[in-house]
């Protein structure tokens, strides 16, 4: 889908020619390299449940990913085993990307079918290959605690409402809690009857593609012993649907492979990535302030220099030092309701807040940026891991979509129109990135420009406008001040969008800072407005 190129950004890159690589999991059993990964891998055939009274199934997806293939794969082999199955598809008015159901019932007997639909609390297996859509009411109804089982793919695939709102967060974590509320532990007690696992990301590694992630799943399922169908059915009716019979093959034995052994699965997948086992007690430095700070100032060397990397952590260090007095005095603490991680918001959201969002303007996409980013050994290793040379298509080609906003031609709008440049164009970049030493300085071209000027003048209007409200915090302000530090979360976007969102955030920010001046409750009318 080529309709980003017409979006405005800094830098866009398209990969011409050659094909998409081949996952790791493609070789077969008679290769070497098949023989090799069989070895690590003595499968058991798992317990096929009875279906002397129905067997629901619901799988739940997306539109275009195959959910209804998957509905279709289960009837068929169900039909093939001379048992009573029927499918209800509900997909409504969905089109590519919409929520997708597709009911199974599966008997000893059609007799024995009483319903095509699945009714609330009986379900007895969920495949949920999209969480968001898994995670709603209409799903979450169909879950009984101690009757169903579920796997869930966990990978973040945006929804619609995030190209509407941008401030749209992925809701996995808050989902996967309710999913597993809803099915609780089994009649045994058991809790291992509820997975989740990134398919996405494991089908990518695997076999190359996405679309190979429903067949995992279906093989995640049918290994843990929650699909009353045997093997040779399932596999004779993927052969039957006759679309890429081989890789769908693989993609439900490798869905099997990652029910027995998940560890063994992501080291095929990720040989090069250490699969890390935490130990129960172990300190947790991920979500910290501390760890924070660290990776962005280690990030702002590489943008400039380390000189860069002081001046940011100086600020931060000063805001750090008021916050702790603050609370140390007991009139700080927890009580600013902006959404942070929970370890940084919970003592110190005011420092957390300019660690974030000070180091966002610090690090302002410009050319030499993007000059650095493309000339990073990690952009070309990420695209030779992902495409190769091809007898029918020859070898891959970069082509970069740019707009300099030195040369580039504008549209009626006043809008930068964007380039195609050729390979050629990393020699240039190469250059450019030797170069970043010039930012800001008087030999830096591109600091001409209007974009490049109030970017620069933001971070000095931020500087000082931290330094005054840290010469007046206290309890009664404090909310207000992390409000105002928050501020450049609005500066969203490049060229003309940024602008735009510019001169909003400096109408919010004189709003803002009179409420931080005045009372308390000045600050929810500045919100307000």
């Amino acid at each position: 889908d080529y309709s980003c190129v017409k979006g405005f950004c800094p830098s866009f890159v398209t990969v011409e020619g050659g094909r998409v690589k081949k996952g790791k999991g493609g070789a077969v059993g008679n290769s070497a390299e098949g023989a090799e990964i069989d070895r690590l891998f003595d499968l058991p055939q798992p317990a096929i449940p009875q279906v002397a009274a129905p067997y629901g199934i619901l799988v739940m997806g997306v539109g275009g990913t195959g959910v209804v293939t998957i509905g279709q794969l289960l009837g068929m082999a169900g039909h093939l085993e001379g048992k009573g199955v029927s499918v209800l598809d509900m997909a409504g008015l969905a089109q590519k990307g919409g929520e997708v159901a597709s009911h199974v019932q599966i008997a000893a007997t059609p007799e024995r079918l009483q319903a095509t639909r699945i009714a609330t609390g009986e379900a007895d297996l969920v495949l949920g290959c999209d969480i968001i859509v898994t995670g709603n009411t209409e799903a979450i109804s169909k879950m009984q605690a101690g009757k169903t089982r579920a796997i869930i793919n966990t990978a973040d695939i945006p929804t619609a409402e995030f190209v509407r709102n941008p401030d749209w967060k992925f809701p996995g974590s808050d989902l996967a809690g309710e999913i597993r509320a809803a099915i609780g532990s089994d009649r045994s007690g058991n809790e291992d009857h509820c997975d989740f696992i990134d398919a996405n990301r494991l089908t990518v590694a695997l076999l190359g593609d996405a679309l190979y992630t429903n067949p995992f799943m279906l093989g995640y399922a049918w290994q843990k012993g929650w699909i009353p169908l045997t093997h040779e059915a399932l596999e004779r009716a993927i052969e039957l649907n006759a679309v890429q019979v081989d890789t769908n093959k693989k993609a439900f034995l490798w869905g099997r492979r990652a029910a027995h052994d998940r560890v063994a699965v992501e080291r095929v997948a990720f040989p090069a990535e250490v699969v890390e086992l935490k130990r129960e007690g172990s300190k947790k430095l991920s979500g910290s302030l501390d760890e924070m700070v660290a990776r962005r100032a280690e990030f702002l060397v590489g943008y400039q220099n380390q000189a860069y990397a002081a001046r940011y952590k100086s600020l931060v260090d000063q805001v750090r030092g008021a916050e702790t007095r603050l609370v140390q005095s007991g009139a700080g603490g927890a009580s600013s309701k902006l959404e942070l991680p929970l370890t940084m918001s919970l003592t110190m959201p005011l420092t957390a807040a300019v660690a974030r969002y000070y180091f966002k303007l610090l690090a302002y996409k410009d050319e030499y940026e993007v000059a650095r980013l493309y000339t990073d050994t990690s952009f070309m290793e990420k695209i030779n891991a992902q495409f190769e040379a091809d007898e029918k298509n020859g070898p891959i080609t970069l082509k970069f979509h740019l707009a300099p906003p030195l040369f580039s031609k504008r549209d009626e709008q006043g809008h930068l129109i964007k380039k195609q440049f050729g390979p050629w164009m990393m020699k240039g970049f190469n250059l450019l990135a030797k170069m970043k030493g010039l930012r800001g300085t008087a030999f830096d071209i591109f600091a001409r420009t209007e974009e490049r000027k109030a970017e620069r003048a933001l971070i000095a209007e931020y500087e000082s406008t931290v330094a005054m409200m840290l010469g007046k915090l206290d309890a009664t302000n404090l909310e207000a001040a992390i409000a105002v530090a928050s501020l450049p979360e609005e500066i969203r976007g490049y060229g003309h969008i940024k602008e735009a969102n510019m001169v909003k955030a400096a109408a919010q920010r004189e709003q803002l800072i009179s409420a931080f001046k005045a009372p308390v409750q000045e600050l929810s009318r500045a919100r307000v407005a």
